[in-house]
């Protein structure tokens, strides 16, 4: 027996329409599938390969800090060491200047008692023989 006809007819259309749909429609949905996929794995390279810069900026941007920061501090110690320095020398310079002028206000007050016992002591004597001639009335020699 021989198949109808229309049976090959079918399967000439049915051939016909998948090579057909092969070309104009898988193939082409293939290209854009493989297309989006490639595309999918470069974008993900990309941001992986930014997610390692972004690492690596960020470490780089922490030891800078890091080293300013350290350096910040060693400039502040050093101010604070120079500052207490210059601090003790001015105490230093201050006490000294204290002390020299409590020596010469000494030497002065010493003068000026030195002198007031000169004077009492010219003045005692003076005072102490008007009182010698008040009570004897006279002279005393």
């Amino acid at each position: 027996m021989l198949p109808d006809l229309s049976v090959l007819w079918v399967i000439f259309f049915v051939l016909l329409l998948t090579v057909v749909l092969d070309r104009l429609l898988f193939r082409p949905l293939l290209r854009v599938m493989e297309e989006r996929q490639r595309a999918i794995s470069s974008a993900r390279d990309l941001a992986e390969r930014s997610a390692n810069e972004a690492r690596i900026a960020s470490a780089e941007f922490e030891r800078r800090t890091a080293e300013a920061r350290a350096e910040l501090y060693r400039q502040m110690d050093e101010m604070r060491r120079t500052a207490m320095a210059e601090r003790a020398a001015i105490l230093e310079r201050t006490r000294a200047e204290a002390e020299a002028e409590i020596a010469a206000a000494s030497a002065q007050l010493q003068v000026q008692a030195e002198e007031a016992r000169r004077r009492l002591s010219a003045e005692a004597d003076t005072l102490g023989a008007a009182v010698a001639e008040r009570i004897l009335g006279r002279k005393a020699s």
